[in-house]
């Protein structure tokens, strides 16, 4: 019977007739039970013999280290999709800790198991959410007490540079240079990102994440710099990120018009996936603070020494800020200049009253800005005051020397110190360095403590000399826009009105198959406009001139045409 019912002879299938005659029943009790009930009572059955250690070992399907990976990027994720004013936000961000002391576990774990790769990767999670925090915030998430995050950093740093990839030893270096400069350890970062070479190997990495993060770094270690007072070092590193799209470099918003119209939806996506959450920002508002002020006190000594007289003459200067030397112009080309308003204003207003010899202005407008109540730090407002004016003295007396040394004769020691309130060491040395560097024609009186100044005109062969370094620079400089043209960071002046390299490639662009011409030193035609004239190449930087399509409105004629 039972042979036909599994043939189909029956009522009943086959899997139903056999399956009939299988009951599940407890060989200790001998009563039947269910699926779940035998489930519960093997599972009871094997834990009672086990042992302690085994009860402790919890089994978790698939990889340990990409859960935890998933996890951290999961909770990225939440943050950069919630809003950044809202109460959510701030309840979400309160989980970081959770999700670092669950890393600091399985760290531990992985480092009992001998499993150094995975160990790795978790310390460097771990690191990249405790780098960008100062010392005054972690006491006070953790209640007071003082945690050296300095050194815990410095020994997960120093374990993913044995164990780990070469991508996480990339990040974890920078993190570690982002720590230092955030504790205004900046000589201690400067050598490490020199030893590493990131600066000449960042480029080559592929990864955009870690090329946002060198950004991060190097925007640090100039606010750094600023902070301890060394305004070259400041400029050097700030002016790369500070010249265009810093809000796109540091990954802190997306980017509209002229730097965001060439985006696909998929390019666009992307971007917003790379975002910076809202906590780890930096404040940009400081940061070109940071970067004009230092531009200003390089400059404006730069500029009152390539002045028209005769002194200036004899002097060679270079273009130390191609930015700073933008927004001045477009302030001093305004009719109407009415009182500043954004710290851009406040800025260019401070540079107008240093240049005239005014320092007490310009130090009343630059330390009288709100943004240096940003600054992470006990009393750091008040020490970047008090390094502003020590600054703004130094730099007073260097271009009024500049601008006016060749209206005197001679120059009394004590007038210049109470007129830029320094002290006679600081200004003797001031001024004999300006000497050994042959920026002033003068010599010391010691007996009277006077300057006396020589005049010193520029002799034929100079002059010619003088001129062809001035071609020379102007020729590098055009070198340098051609290969700025590529990634569009560069600006020009069309009409008296300074334009973005964008603008001039989306204007190539519209027209149908756009003449090219312009940018190659060999290349005679820039043919091939569109019906338009739109497409028309400009002239070259440095080549000859394209001629534009017919009817063309930017194509250039002359040899050298801008």
């Amino acid at each position: 019977n039972k042979m036909k019912d599994a043939a189909g002879v029956g009522e009943i299938g086959a899997l139903d007739a056999v399956g009939a005659d299988e009951k599940l029943t407890n060989p200790h009790t001998g009563q039947p039970e269910t699926e779940d009930e035998r489930a519960e009572r093997l599972r009871v059955e094997k834990e009672a013999t086990m042992t302690e250690e085994e009860l402790r070992v919890i089994p978790v399907v698939g990889s340990l280290s990409l859960f935890m990976n998933r996890l951290d990027e999961e909770y990225i994720k939440s943050l950069q999709r919630t809003s950044a004013h809202s109460a959510d936000y701030v309840i979400r961000l309160r989980e970081e800790t959770q999700l670092v002391n669950l890393l600091t576990k399985v760290y531990d774990y992985f480092i009992r198991i001998e499993s150094t790769p995975e160990a790795s990767e978790m310390a460097l999670r771990r690191v990249e959410h405790l780098y960008y925090c100062h010392d005054n915030i972690v006491e006070v998430v953790n209640d007071g007490e003082n945690l050296d995050t300095a050194k815990l950093i410095s020994e997960l740093c120093t374990f993913v540079y044995q164990h780990g990839t070469d991508r996480s030893k990339t990040r974890a270096m920078l993190c570690h240079i982002f720590h230092h400069a955030l504790h205004d350890r900046f000589l201690e970062g400067k050598d490490l990102l020199l030893m590493s070479h990131l600066q000449d190997n960042i480029s080559h990495v592929g990864d955009v994440s870690t090329m946002i993060l060198f950004n991060r770094m190097m925007v640090t270690l100039g606010l750094a710099a600023f902070r301890l007072g060394k305004i070259w070092d400041a400029h050097q590193c700030l002016s790369d990120v500070c010249s265009g799209r810093s809000r796109e470099l540091l990954a802190q918003g997306i980017s509209t018009g002229r730097y965001g119209g060439d985006k696909t939806p998929e390019e666009e996506k992307a971007e917003k996936r790379r975002q910076v959450p809202y906590h780890q920002h930096i404040n940009l508002d400081l940061l070109e603070a940071c970067h004009l002020i230092s531009a200003m006190l390089l400059e404006v000594p730069n500029m009152a020494a390539a002045g028209d007289d005769a002194a200036a003459s004899t002097r060679r200067t270079k273009i130390i800020s191609r930015t700073f030397r933008k927004h001045n112009d477009i302030y001093e080309r305004q009719v109407f200049t009415g009182p500043p308003e954004q710290i851009r204003d406040y800025i260019m207003c401070a540079t107008k009253a240093l240049m005239k010899g005014d320092w007490k202005k310009c130090a009343d407008l630059l330390t009288g800005l709100d943004i240096w109540s940003l600054l992470p730090g006990t009393d750091s407002a008040k020490q970047i005051q008090a390094m502003l004016v020590e600054k703004i003295k130094l730099e007073g007396l260097r271009t009024y020397l500049y601008a006016f040394s060749a209206q005197y004769d001679a120059l009394s020691l004590g007038q210049l110190c109470s007129m830029f309130e320094l002290s006679k060491n600081e200004a003797h040395s001031i001024v004999s360095k300006m000497m050994i560097n042959r920026e002033l024609h003068a010599s010391w009186d010691q007996p009277t403590e006077t300057i006396v100044l020589r005049k010193v005109e520029a002799s034929p062969l100079q002059l010619l000399a003088l001129q062809f370094a001035e071609k020379t620079a102007s020729l590098v400089e055009s070198n340098e826009r051609l290969l700025d043209t590529k990634s569009g960071n560069f600006t020009f002046r069309e009409n008296d009105h300074w334009k973005h390299g964008d603008q001039y490639r989306n204007g190539q662009r519209r027209g149908n198959n756009g003449g090219r011409g312009g940018f190659s030193h060999n290349r005679r035609d820039g043919r091939g406009g569109g019906r338009d004239g739109r497409g028309g190449g400009r002239g070259g930087r440095g080549g000859r001139g394209g001629r534009g399509g017919r009817g063309g409105r930017g194509g250039g004629r002359g040899r050298n045409s801008r």
